[in-house]
């Protein structure tokens, strides 16, 4: 398992701009938090600090999962995280409101990955706007959902490449 500071730079992958947002400030991050009416955590904020937002590298574009779901027996995707801002065809953490609604995701939940059949989030369910959130998969599809990890930080930390596992077929 990689360290949470190692992966400030090595989660990205330098060869791509796809979906990155300008760097961030404190204004942005005040204005996020506001509109989306939670305290986001500080290692989500810690890592878009280094890059806001685009693809991730292939060493961590996977989360090991303790049960199937509807994309794989073993792992979820994760190869691009949003980041938060206003750019053009890219969407942003801003946009969650939008895609819980759209896509029929539980409330207190900011998307942070995923392609509209399924999301990763920060649940802020049980902690409220303010407490630390998990990191939960949506199925959009068949409406079920998967904890990951108790917060953000453990989530990156447990990040994989996806060719580690044989297959993306589900179970």
């Amino acid at each position: 398992m990689a360290r949470f500071e190692d992966l400030r730079q090595l989660l990205w992958d330098p060869d791509s701009s796809c979906g990155v947002q300008l760097p961030l400030t404190r204004q942005a991050i005040a204005q996020a938090e506001d509109r989306l009416g939670v305290v986001l955590p500080g290692a989500l904020l810690d890592l878009l600090r280094t890059r806001n937002g685009g693809q991730i590298a292939d060493d961590w574009n996977a989360f090991p999962t303790s049960g199937a779901t509807s994309w794989s027996a073993d792992h979820v995707p994760f190869d691009s995280m949003m980041g938060i801002g206003h750019r053009e065809e890219a969407l942003s953490m801003l946009d969650s409101p939008y895609l819980v609604a759209e896509w029929g995701l539980p409330a207190n939940v900011v998307t942070f990955s995923g392609d509209g059949h399924w999301w990763i989030g920060l649940d802020y369910r049980a902690g409220g706007g303010h407490g630390e959130p998990s990191v939960t998969w949506f199925d959009a599809d068949d409406g079920t959902e998967l904890p990951l990890a108790p917060d953000f930080r453990s989530f990156v930390e447990g990040l994989t490449s996806a060719g580690r596992f044989e297959s993306d077929e589900p179970a």
